[in-house]
Order: C-alpha cells, then sequence, then structure tokens
C-alpha cells in the first residue's frame, strides 16, 4: 500500500516517473550543447547521447554543423562521422569555427540502402564519437532499426531530414526544426520527452571565416572513405 507521501508526489513512487508537464531526466549521458537556453529545454540538460536525435532544417546547410559545433568539438579525438552531406565540405570553413578537421571523416554511400547499413554498423560498432546522416525520404521501418542501434550505442546521433518530414511520425527521441534568424537559428522544438514548447528559441551560432587562398591552402580537407572502410574503421 502506498503512503500518503506516495500518492501525493508522483517522484515519490519511482524516480524514473516523470509528468508530461515536466521535462524527463535525462536516463543516459548527455553532451553539452554550448548554448545554455537551448540544454535548459532538453531533458538531461544537452543532447542525448545513445539515441536518435532529428534536425529539420528549412533549406541544408543554414547552420546544422555550426549548431553541433561545440558537441562535436567537446567530443576529444573520437571520430565524427558525415554520411554523404549533402554540399562538398570546405575544410577552411570547418577549422574557422572549430571543427577538428583531423577527426571528421567523410563517408561516401550514394545509395540509400548504403546509407541506412553504415549508419546501423557505425552505431553498433560505437566506432565513432558521433554520427550524422542526411536523408530524405525514409521508411518508417528504416527509422525504428536506426533508433535501435542508437539506443545500443555511445554515439551521439544526428539525422539531419528536410523541414517537411514534421508531419511524418518519427521514433526520434528529439526533433528540432530550425530556420534562419538573424545572427544564427529559429529553433521549433517539434518533439521532446517532455510539455511541448510554446515559442521557438533564438540561438546565436559562429559564423565561419572568410580565408584568403594562403590561407586555405594550408587548412587540410576532411577524410573521405568508403562504406566498407567506415565499418571497419
Amino acid at each position: 500500500m502506498f503512503s500518503a507521501v506516495d500518492r501525493n508526489d508522483p517522484d515519490e513512487i519511482h524516480p524514473s516517473l516523470w509528468r508530461a508537464s515536466q521535462l524527463a531526466r535525462g536516463n543516459g549521458r548527455s553532451v553539452e550543447t554550448g548554448y545554455a537556453s537551448l540544454s535548459a529545454e532538453l531533458p538531461g540538460g544537452g543532447w542525448p547521447v545513445g539515441a536518435l536525435i532529428e534536425l529539420l532544417p528549412q533549406h541544408s546547410g543554414i547552420g546544422e554543423l555550426r549548431l553541433l559545433q561545440p558537441a562535436l568539438a567537446s567530443l576529444g579525438k573520437r571520430p565524427v562521422g558525415l554520411i554523404e552531406p549533402p554540399h562538398p565540405l570546405y575544410g577552411p570553413g570547418l577549422g574557422s569555427i572549430g571543427l577538428p578537421l583531423d577527426a571528421i571523416v567523410q563517408i561516401k554511400a550514394p545509395r540509400m540502402a548504403d546509407k541506412l547499413w553504415a549508419a546501423e554498423q557505425i552505431l553498433r560498432t560505437g566506432s565513432f564519437g558521433a554520427l550524422l546522416l542526411w536523408l530524405q525520404q525514409v521508411p518508417q521501418a528504416s527509422l525504428r532499426r536506426l533508433h535501435l542501434a542508437a539506443q545500443s550505442s555511445e554515439t551521439l546521433f544526428i539525422v539531419v531530414r528536410p523541414e517537411w518530414a514534421a508531419t511524418q511520425a518519427s521514433p526520434a527521441t528529439l526533433r528540432l526544426g530550425l530556420r534562419p534568424a538573424e545572427d544564427g537559428l529559429a529553433i521549433d522544438i517539434l518533439k521532446r520527452r517532455g510539455p511541448v514548447a510554446a515559442t521557438p528559441l533564438a540561438i546565436s551560432v559562429q559564423q565561419p571565416v572568410l580565408h584568403s587562398r594562403r590561407r586555405r591552402a594550408r587548412v587540410p580537407a576532411p577524410i573521405t572513405v568508403s562504406v566498407e572502410a567506415a565499418v571497419e574503421a
């Protein structure tokens, strides 16, 4: 039989219980976002590790990598995998915002099946500190497989999908819509374990610095590997 305290305070029943009106407690490890206002709105106070996170930008290239830069830079020497990004990676630009170029690995996987297979294998092997995957249309069953693979890993796993994907169901633990705004991004928290966010967040992100030709020549380009090489890493 429950005591009066237990009946009145659900927190006393079990520490993992949470109410929809409250942010859920972080059950696992998280990575600091680098933005206090964003961290305050996320369960666990940061990007959840071992979970499927979706970023849904209005247009690709509006600042997704700059938003993630503090988290990626905090991983130390653990490699960061980027599966088939939609734009060529520009070494000097990435270096100017502090991304660890020697740790970034671009994975070539032009076919959808190759992307999904590579992401699942990388998550299961745990060889990367973070993995970013760009997808357009994707079957729900494939997202569920990635979600399960992510849960068994210690990898910061980000799937970047188009803005219109917000109308589709997703097993993702966290979904954020991204729109360009003055000095950075407007972020809509579309899904989290907690109450609906009433207003978007305004985040100022670091802008890349233009380099001279001489400077560009001294900055290395990110490593590019095949799907097979990435899985064997």
